[in-house]
């Protein structure tokens, strides 16, 4: 689901024409379908992992109520120590999300800040 975040030096040096090919290529229109693309990317990867940690939250939750009921059940205890770091993990990817998104913002602002701006409400 990052592939538009690793390639996106190589897109916009294919793409974005440098001062001497300027007239050549519509530079405007390419940075905008870029940014559109980077927009979905990231709010579907958002929205994918926000939903693994709920759903993992829940199981969580639902295995501490199981392991309050039976406190000698070790492998309850293994199964939520399981789901606990499944879930750390998953909160941890949120933060990985964030630095590959300000990288690719970086590069895009970099190369299209010229030809594109983005609406002010994002």
């Amino acid at each position: 689901m990052r592939t538009i975040d690793d390639r996106i030096v190589h897109e916009l040096n294919t793409t974005v024409p440098t001062a001497s090919f300027a007239g050549k290529i519509d530079a405007s229109q390419t940075c905008k379908q870029l940014y559109d693309s980077l927009m979905e990317a990231h709010a579907s990867r958002d929205r994918f992992i926000k939903n693994c940690i709920a759903q993992t939250s829940s199981v969580v939750k639902h295995l501490r109520e199981e392991r309050e009921k039976n406190l000698d059940d070790l492998t309850l205890l293994k199964q939520l120590r399981k789901e606990q770091t499944k879930l750390k993990w998953m909160q941890s990817e949120l933060n990985v999300e964030e630095v590959v998104n300000d990288r690719s913002w970086k590069v895009f602002n970099e190369r299209c800040r010229i030809h594109f701006k983005p609406p002010k409400n994002e």
